[in-house]
């Protein structure tokens, strides 16, 4: 598999770039970010993922490891291919996209091209805690737990069942914070629940 590519500008598309190779020109797909820092007629660099089909053989470039880093781990949530995470780098750094994921920022992720609120709430929930922290720390408003702490089972079983990320955590804080609790053990994970449940009563979104 093709990791690295170091060439000649030789084109520079819309949605790609031409490298030439020692005489062989490589197409490369890449975002804005990463197009708009290239110049014709210059050496350049780029990491790359190769994407193998039974048609085509897709090379994905990226102006750093980090951000090829992003594109591959965001293939692993159920319905993102190379084209929709390509289309998430498009819109957002790969540390804003750690912050969206980090905060359950749906509307965020609504900004994307082909992902609605269900495929916003399927990424927040399968990519938690795998893209790591933006740059700086944690997201903001992120509220850290504290070792042992369940809450994060509780939202997730709240997304499952139709609530966005930021109503269910919302939630979960606001019957801890009734019951003078500061975190959610294994055995209040299902009083929990029910009780963040009325909380909620019929609101959605």
């Amino acid at each position: 598999m093709i990791a690295q590519l170091t060439g000649t500008v030789a084109a520079i598309r819309l949605d790609a770039v031409v490298l030439d190779v020692q005489g062989v020109g490589y197409l490369v797909h890449a975002t804005p970010a990463t197009l708009g820092a290239v110049r014709h007629g210059q050496s350049t660099t780029l990491s790359v993922t190769t994407v193998v089909r039974e048609d085509a053989i897709t090379l994905y470039g990226f102006a750093d490891d980090d951000e090829r880093t992003v594109f591959e781990t965001v293939q692993t949530v159920s319905g993102v291919g190379p084209r929709l995470a390509l289309a998430m780098l498009a819109v957002h750094s790969p540390d804003a996209l750690r912050a969206a994921v980090a905060a359950g920022d749906l509307k965020a992720l609504e900004r994307v091209p082909g992902i609605g609120r269900k495929g916003a709430q399927r990424i927040v929930l399968e990519l938690s805690g795998k893209l790591g922290v933006p740059a700086g720390g944690a997201a903001p408003g992120a509220v850290p737990s504290a070792p042992g702490d369940r809450r994060g089972e509780v939202a997730e079983a709240l997304v499952g069942l139709g609530w966005t990320a930021k109503v269910a955590e919302d939630a979960v804080a606001q019957v801890l914070a009734a019951d003078g609790r500061d975190a959610v053990t294994a055995a209040d994970v299902a009083d929990t629940l029910r009780a963040a449940l009325r909380t909620l009563g019929g609101r959605r979104g």
